[in-house]
């Protein structure tokens, strides 16, 4: 039995997790990290740690969950509608970053930018 005073090693791990991300904007951070960070928003109050690394087993990397279609996201064990929106979302915006940087600049300046974006837009 714990000591009454003494909380559990868990105790306060989302703002760690959150703190190291604000600190090195994710550097270094394995993806079911990143997905922890995420579904946290969308699952409030739930330990995401098993889930986000259920996804990774599932898809294999971050940038495969979040491709995944939404009702394959679904049949994973703590995954429901707002979970998989969230998911979508997230690969959207980052397709509209990419896509906005490469459009901004001419293309010629920005080579390397242009691969990146066939890459996620088609890559997956």
């Amino acid at each position: 039995m714990p000591e009454p005073d003494k909380k559990p090693h868990y105790h306060g791990h989302r703002e760690r997790l959150r703190q190291r991300f604000m600190a090195t904007d994710g550097d270094g951070m394995p993806d079911y990290e990143l997905l922890e960070l995420l579904l946290a928003l969308a699952i409030p109050r739930t330990d995401v740690k098993p889930v986000a690394k259920a996804l990774i087993d599932t898809f294999g990397s971050l940038g495969e969950v979040l491709s995944a279609e939404p009702a394959a996201l679904t049949k994973v064990k703590g995954i429901g509608d707002n979970a998989a929106t969230a998911l979508k979302v997230v690969r959207a915006a980052g397709l509209r970053l990419s896509h906005q940087q490469v459009a901004n600049r001419e293309v010629i300046g920005s080579w390397d930018k242009l691969l990146a974006y066939c890459k996620v837009a088609m890559g997956y």
